[in-house]
């Protein structure tokens, strides 16, 4: 499943590249998929959105095991 995540997130990056972010895989657990914004991202006001409307609805829509997406520190 790491495979597959870090494949959907290659397609997601290149957005968050252009404004200054990134986002990394930090860990998957029971369909918890926990990664950590950084650069811009990890500031940005508009980061839950980024994270949950952006990052969480294309890892759903392209693994349904996938649960939800948490950010770490």
């Amino acid at each position: 499943m790491k495979e597959e995540v870090e494949s959907v997130l290659e397609t997601i990056r290149p957005m968050l590249i252009q404004d200054g972010g990134n986002v990394e895989l930090v860990d998957i657990e029971d369909g918890i998929v926990k990664v950590r914004l950084v650069g811009a991202c990890g500031s940005c006001s508009s980061s839950t959105l980024t994270l949950k409307m952006g990052i969480e609805k294309a890892l759903k829509k392209a693994i349904p095991m996938v649960r939800c997406v948490e950010a770490v520190e």
